[in-house]
């Protein structure tokens, strides 16, 4: 009985497509890429108005306890048209198993053992991507590097006394976070050695030489320090190296490896509860830095080398020499502070948006009238897109390659997000795009959004719900996943001045323009 029922659901099925194609055959004279002429429908174009304005962000969520966070900003940058930014990170760091400054095999009744840091620096690889992906050894360059490189901004290295606590203080049984404008309680002097280390990417930056010293300070050996994107590769990652006190690593590490503050990181998180990388400065450059990648040597990190020379007791006869190297990931907890210096935005013909916890645009269109007009008309839409142009004079130096939308229900506290539907229903195709696009000068232009399914959602009254939209700069963890939940995260800096529906923006002012086709 359930196979006869099937076969004739599929029956039923099969000509009602049938019956559905022949009638669309009968109406459409001709198809040809996506341009559909009849003699039943007429197809034209509508402008509406929008409303676009700045929507200064006070602060974001920037930690990684309740939301997989592997990139984080750091750097100084400066523009004329848009918030100062600063932005530091905070981490926990990750030990090995089983620290011992000393193996058990070098240490007898006949043996003496004395060691010798030979360097301690913060290890950041950057993020490159090559020239020519055609050739492996092509060389790199900076992959989504903000300002400029050449102009250094002051880093400092702090030891943190905040504790990151995965479960809130106040309740312990809500899931804790921590946003971008926290601040975080530092212990002591900077760590570095070089007070406001003047730090500068560069791409020349591919190895270094670590020198073995016996105790005495007799260079017994050198090791040359590079880091490759996997085991084939003989083309070195650029990476920036950042001097540390030996004397403190010496006192905070070595000396406690074999206490019970190294016995396991839940003891070391509380012993030594983290860094702290603070930018500070007038100006620099930006970097995303990931954390997280499958080659842990990419991954940034403190790097402790130091030599052990075991000496016959009694006398200063070497029986050898043992190099020694520990890694400690910037790893478990981590946050994303930005200092932005903010700015008023004069209500103008104009809307700023900058990434990180700069500026958004807010957005609203298709008031009562209008949408009740548009659902009156009972017209098929075609199409929706909205369109931004950018304001050339404005600094384009740095414009994201890319903006997005998201919807919001306007809360002040604890506001509701959702993804645009199209972003869903049109995911295979772009989404929503929002991709940057440029004049025949190769200038930055404009920037335009599909919002089809959106639209005729709301045309077909299949919902009421016609909220507020933000403009953002896109950030890779924009695009939907499983659900239609928005998350705001952002780690991208880039900013960019978009002309709002002011008239005065004369054919460059904001629209919503819908293509529709209604029976003749």
């Amino acid at each position: 009985m359930k196979n006869i029922l099937k076969k004739s659901i599929y029956t039923i099925a099969t000509l009602y497509i049938s019956f559905a194609i022949i009638s669309c055959e009968s109406d459409f004279t001709d198809i040809d890429t996506n341009v559909i002429s009849n003699t039943k429908f007429t197809t034209n174009d509508l402008l509406l108005e929008v409303n676009a304005t700045n929507s200064p962000l006070a602060q974001l969520q920037t930690d990684n306890i309740s939301r997989q966070i592997n990139q984080y900003l750091l750097g100084v940058y400066a523009s004329a048209d848009y918030e100062k930014i600063s932005a530091s990170i905070v981490s926990q760091l990750a030990i090995e198993s089983n620290l011992q400054v000393v193996d058990a095999s070098d240490i007898t009744d006949t043996t003496t053992v004395l060691t010798k840091i030979d360097t301690v620096f913060l290890k950041l690889p950057y993020p490159v991507s090559l020239e020519d992906v055609s050739n492996a050894n092509s060389n790199f360059e900076f992959d989504g590097l903000v300002g400029n490189a050449t102009t250094p901004y002051s880093l400092n290295v702090f030891r943190s006394n905040t504790y990151l606590n995965n479960f809130n203080p106040s309740d312990p049984t809500k899931i804790n976070s921590y946003h971008s404008k926290d601040e975080f309680e530092k212990i002591g002097a900077p760590l570095n050695v070089e007070t406001d280390y003047p730090f500068s990417p560069s791409l020349n930056d591919t190895m270094f030489v670590v020198k073995r010293r016996m105790i005495d300070n007799t260079v017994v050996g050198r090791d040359t320090i590079k880091i490759f994107s996997s085991s084939a590769s003989d083309n070195p990652i650029p990476f920036a190296r950042v001097p540390l006190n030996e004397d403190i690593f010496q006192q905070l590490f070595l000396d406690k490896y074999e206490d019970e503050a190294f016995g396991s990181q839940a003891s070391f998180n509380d012993y030594f509860r983290g860094i702290i990388l603070e930018a500070s400065g007038n100006d620099g450059s930006l970097i995303t830095y990931n954390f997280n990648t499958s080659n842990a040597s990419l991954n940034p990190s403190i790097e402790v080398y130091y030599t052990n020379t075991v000496y016959k007791i009694g006398t200063t006869d070497t029986i050898k020499t043992v190099r020694k190297n520990n890694s400690f990931l910037l790893s478990g907890y981590r946050v994303n502070t930005f200092d932005m210096v903010d700015k008023t935005y004069p209500n103008n013909n104009e809307i700023k948006i900058q990434g990180a916890a700069g500026s958004e645009g807010s957005l609203t269109m298709l008031d009562a009238t209008t949408l009740n007009n548009l659902r009156s008309n009972d017209w098929l839409i075609n199409d929706a897109s909205l369109t931004f142009y950018i304001n050339q004079s404005a600094d384009t130096a740095s414009v994201p390659e890319r903006l997005y939308l998201y919807k919001t229900n306007g809360a002040i506290s604890n506001p509701v997000l959702s993804q645009v539907e199209d972003a869903v229903s049109e995911a295979a195709f772009g989404g929503i795009n929002g991709f940057l696009e440029r004049d025949s000068d190769g200038k930055a232009e404009k920037y335009t959004f599909k919002i089809t399914d959106y639209i005729s959602d709301l045309a077909l009254g299949l919902t009421d719900y016609n909220p507020t939209l933000k403009i953002k700069v896109f950030n890779t963890s924009d695009v939907p996943t499983t659900d239609t939940i928005f998350r705001n995260l952002s780690w991208n800096p880039r900013a960019v001045t978009l002309f709002n529906q002011d008239p005065i923006n004369g054919d460059k002012k904001a629209v919503l323009k819908i293509s529709y086709s209604e029976k003749k």
